[in-house]
C-alpha cells in the first residue's frame, strides 16, 4: 500500500474504532439488544467511508456526536463514562462501617463514603456500590473482612481500583474493564482485607447494568479484541 493510501486509510480506521466503542458504550446502557449490535458492528467493520460509520450512530441518544469522531484525540478508546462525583476533603468523614451479620446490608445510589472504610460480613452479605457515590479527593480506603460471608464492590468505568487481598478457603476476585481507561486525574478506591471461608467480587458496572449484562458485555467486547488482533486494525 502506498503512503499516501495509508495516509487516507488512517483517520477512517480511527472513525471506524471510535464507532465501535460507542456502539459498546450503547449496548452496556441497554439501548440495544444483543442482535443489533451485533449487527451494527458487522457493518462498521465493512463501511468504507466516515459517513457510513456516522450513520450507525445518527438514530442512537446523541446521534453521531462522538468527540472523537470530529478528529483530534487520536486514542483507541472511547473517553470513560463515570458516575461518581467528587467532594471535598471537608465533607468527607474519616471512618464508615458496613456490617453485616447473618442478614444483609447494602449502600447504593447517592452516598458519600468515609476516607477510611471497614466492610464486614459474618454469615451475611454486603454490596458496596460506588457508580453514584460522592467521593473525596485522592484514596478512599475499603477494608473487607468476611467470614462464611461476601461482599460484592461495585464501581464505575473510569475509577481507578485498587485490590490487594487475601483469600482463606475463599476467593477475593477483581475483574477489570478492558476497554475504558481510567481517568489519571480521578480518585482512587483503594480495596485490601481478608476473605475466609467466603468471597470478596470486585466489578466495573455501568450505570443500570446488572452482573449478568456486565458478564455479556465483556463476552463481546473479548470477541471484538480477537476481531481486531485477526484483522491486525
Amino acid at each position: 500500500m502506498s503512503q499516501e493510501a495509508e495516509r487516507a486509510k488512517a483517520p477512517l480506521d480511527h472513525t471506524r474504532q471510535v464507532t465501535i466503542d460507542a456502539l459498546c458504550e450503547h449496548f452496556a446502557n441497554d439501548v440495544m439488544s444483543i442482535e443489533e449490535f451485533e449487527t451494527r458492528v458487522d457493518v462498521a467493520h465493512r463501511a468504507s467511508t466516515n459517513d457510513e460509520l456516522k450513520d450507525l450512530l445518527s438514530d442512537l441518544p446523541g446521534g453521531s456526536d462522538v468527540p472523537a469522531l470530529a478528529g483530534g484525540d487520536t486514542g483507541s478508546a472511547l473517553a470513560p463514562v463515570s458516575d461518581y462525583s467528587v467532594t471535598s476533603a471537608a465533607h468527607v468523614k474519616e471512618q464508615g462501617f458496613i456490617v453485616a451479620v447473618l442478614g444483609g446490608n447494602k449502600r447504593r445510589g447517592r452516598w458519600s463514603p468515609a476516607r477510611k472504610n471497614y466492610a464486614i460480613a459474618v454469615c451475611g452479605g454486603a454490596e458496596l456500590d460506588f457508580r453514584e457515590a460522592v467521593l473525596g479527593p485522592g484514596v478512599t480506603d475499603v477494608q473487607v473482612y468476611t467470614i462464611c460471608g461476601g461482599v460484592d464492590v461495585i464501581v464505575p468505568p473510569g475509577l481507578n481500583v485498587e485490590s490487594h487481598g487475601i483469600a482463606l478457603l475463599g476467593g477475593f476476585e477483581h475483574v477489570a474493564d478492558s476497554v475504558f481507561q481510567a481517568d489519571p486525574h480521578a480518585p482512587t478506591l483503594r480495596i485490601t482485607g481478608v476473605a475466609l471461608m467466603g468471597g470478596v467480587d470486585v466489578s466495573v458496572r455501568h450505570a443500570g447494568e446488572t452482573a449478568g449484562d456486565a458478564r455479556r458485555r465483556r463476552k463481546l467486547e473479548r470477541r471484538e479484541k480477537r476481531r481486531r488482533l485477526r484483522s491486525g486494525d
